[in-house]
């Protein structure tokens, strides 16, 4: 089998290796992996800020990078909910892309999904011997359906403790320029989140949403606190 893999802003400019991991991990089921450099943003920070006709030209350019019409493997249900569920919209007055954005909704996959529910593979043979609560990410619950995948996957790795933390389901206040233009109220809210995490015992945070995990672990960093955050990813890739 063969994916094309699309790696968000995020985890291009600030955490590559999740990127790598996606590789490794593809790679250990025999998934040929394609990927091109000529890829960027998604679109989705313009499209949430109202800038609808820049997100427009975003998704000519999403859409004219991955044409072919196979799974495009995703490390983010935003990004991937983003795309499945809106790009339709960008192009309501202009049917020229529109089967294009079928055939995206289609195939655009978020990665654990891709893993559990496509190639049906839980197991990586990863281990991680520490006791880590799970976030929920807003984007990845909510607009994409993304609950129980990240969780199957959890289960499988050898020495892990799951500790679910209180209010799981609540967003950690990140919400894209939210955190910029909300500062105040997006700061209670990760307080809120990493205590929550903290009451758990958890020394790690774990997540599918670099984007959280970037605001979360911002907030750790400001209060010394010793909690960390890993992108799911890079735990499965451990032993490959």
């Amino acid at each position: 089998m063969t994916v094309d893999l699309f790696i968000p802003c995020f985890i291009d400019q600030m955490f590559p290796n999740i990127g790598w991991s996606v590789v490794k991990i593809l790679e250990s089921q025999n998934v040929e992996v394609n990927y091109n450099p000529k890829q960027t943003c998604c679109g989705q920070p313009t499209f949430n800020s109202g800038f609808w006709k820049h997100s427009k030209k975003s998704a000519i350019k999403f859409i004219k990078d991955f044409p072919n019409d196979r799974p495009i493997v995703v490390p983010s249900a935003s990004c991937a909910g983003y795309v499945k569920n809106h790009y339709t919209k960008l192009f309501e007055d202009d049917p020229e892309y529109l089967d294009d954005c079928e055939r995206l909704k289609r195939n655009v996959i978020e990665l654990t999904d891709f893993l559990v529910n496509h190639l049906k593979v839980t197991d990586f043979n990863a281990s991680f011997p520490h006791k880590v609560t799970y976030h929920d990410a807003c984007s990845a619950l909510r607009e994409y359906g993304l609950k129980d995948e990240p969780r199957k996957l959890i289960a499988n790795v050898k020495g892990l403790e799951l500790t679910e933390m209180e209010d799981r389901h609540t967003c950690c206040g990140f919400g894209g320029t939210f955190m910029v233009k909300f500062v105040p109220i997006s700061t209670a809210m990760v307080e809120q989140k990493v205590k929550n995490a903290l009451n758990t015992g958890a020394e790690y945070i774990v997540s599918t949403e670099a984007s959280c995990l970037l605001n979360i672990q911002s907030y750790i960093n400001e209060q010394k606190l010793t909690i960390k955050t890993i992108h799911l990813a890079d735990i499965l890739a451990r032993n490959l």
